[in-house]
């Protein structure tokens, strides 16, 4: 009778421990590190996210910060001390929910868009926005924040609203929802999106610093980015001003490779979970007063992500 009672008990905590999400979009920690992204995470003990550390304040290098020397990360990677801003913490945010190190390394923002990242990196959080043709390649979380995107000037510049940039030549960042919003094929699952300028010479930069930079010489006409983005650069002594009116607004979102080939479902609801927590305890509101002094996560809460219809395996 004690042998059956034990041979029950077994059983049922087998059972218990098998399932790879519960309800509330938790996950096990049973799963095959050599078939699943989570279970690989948790047995490395270290999250590896890409940034870049020329962006702030959404990610920075931090000056004279050396390497921590107990580190899990490899050589090829940064600690946290090295890195900061509200991508960065945002990732390192969900590294400590997840009980692990935060680890980064530094790919070309085509590369993240891309795909096809061959596990070099498990998860993006670089202000790229949810949209369909990225669909194609990443899986996409909560978004950790909504940003409003506005077109910029050079401060003497005639240029006063939207339609006076018809025709203009505009700049954005390559790969980005600006160029596609430019173009007329930014669609953003549950958001509608409509184009205010007709027929935009769009002219387009790996990043949006040299961008902006070239509105303020004259190169270009406008800039279309980020408020934040737009708002660090004229701190930083450029000569240019925001047209007040709203283009649109997108989400970032947490990327995750397609191309990997490991089961990424454990690891995305995950993810999901720690962001909405983060949302609705005010941890990214908080993040987002430090580093942009306004509150752009509160907003990002209200997005249905159940919208993408996501199969992940």
């Amino acid at each position: 009778m004690v042998l059956l009672l034990v041979a029950v008990l077994l059983v049922a905590v087998g059972c218990s421990s098998s399932g790879s999400s519960s309800a509330s979009g938790g996950t096990s920690a049973a799963g095959d590190p050599n078939t699943d992204k989570l279970a690989q995470i948790l047995a490395r003990g270290t999250l590896v996210l890409s940034t870049d550390p020329l962006y702030p304040p959404q990610s920075y290098g931090v000056k004279g910060a050396k390497r921590d020397p107990n580190t899990k990360c490899t050589p090829d990677q940064m600690t946290a001390n090295q890195i900061a801003g509200y991508d960065a913490d945002t990732g390192k945010l969900v590294a400590k929910a997840l009980g692990v190190e935060p680890c980064f390394v530094v790919p070309t923002w085509t590369e993240i868009t891309g795909g096809n990242w061959g596990d070099r990196w498990d998860i993006s959080f670089g202000s790229g926005s949810i949209n369909t043709d990225r669909m194609q390649r990443l899986w996409m979380t909560q978004p950790y924040y909504a940003v409003p995107n506005y077109y910029f000037v050079a401060k003497d510049s005639p240029y006063q609203k939207p339609s006076d940039l018809d025709g203009k030549k505009i700049g954005s960042c390559a790969s980005c929802s600006h160029e596609e919003y430019l173009r007329g094929t930014l669609e953003i699952p549950g958001i509608d999106i409509k184009l205010d300028v007709k027929d935009p010479q769009i002219v387009t930069y790996t990043t949006e610093v040299p961008g902006l930079a070239d509105v303020a010489k004259g190169k270009l006409d406008a800039f279309l980015c980020a408020l934040p983005v737009g708002k660090q650069a004229i701190a930083d002594g450029e000569a240019l001003r925001m047209i007040p009116d709203l283009a649109f607004t997108f989400y970032p979102s947490g990327f995750v490779d397609k191309g990997s080939g490991l089961s990424s479902n454990a690891f995305v609801q995950r993810v999901d979970q720690i962001v909405q927590n983060a949302e609705a305890d005010g941890s990214l509101k908080a993040l987002s007063l430090k580093y942009f002094g306004e509150d752009f996560a509160t907003p990002a809460a209200s997005y249905d992500v159940s919208v993408l219809n996501q199969d992940i395996p």
